[in-house]
């Protein structure tokens, strides 16, 4: 339920807490606090069971694209290459090439090259015009 909060966040509101409510509320806070969280947790898994119960096969069908829904929630541009084009394979994204394909005489993934080419531009230096020359204008580009 909490899955999003570390211990850091924990620990600041403990000491919020402590600092609100004194150390002498504060232990009947948190048993409220606890009692309430398994309280609403009980009625979730009863509202779940009852209309498991009411509506039988039907609620796996209503399941079904829920659990679809949800799988797309997840869906990121990065998965969905990963997932269709890639087939799974996130090597490219991390760094981490498989060299299990190469000793099984499969495909060989190259890593990238980081190493830089040299610039076909021309240095600024080399496109400098002499003074009160003016530059040529292309007439297709502009």
């Amino acid at each position: 339920m909490f899955g999003n909060i570390g211990w850091g966040e924990l620990v600041i509101l403990l000491v919020a807490a402590l600092v609100i409510l004194g150390p002498d509320r504060l232990p009947g806070a948190i048993t409220w606090v606890t009692k309430s969280i398994r309280q609403v947790k009980e009625y979730a898994n009863g509202a779940s069971q009852q209309l498991k119960d009411e509506l039988g096969t039907d609620f796996e069908d209503l399941r079904k694209p829920l659990a679809d829904l949800n799988q797309l929630r997840g869906m990121t541009p990065r998965a969905v290459i990963t997932k269709h084009l890639l087939d799974g394979d996130d090597s490219i994204f991390t760094g981490n090439f498989d060299t299990k394909k190469q000793n099984e005489g499969g495909p060989t993934v190259q890593k990238p090259s980081m190493e830089k080419k040299p610039s076909m531009e021309k240095k600024p230096s080399d496109t400098a015009l002499p003074s009160g020359q003016t530059p040529p204008i292309d007439s297709d580009a502009t």
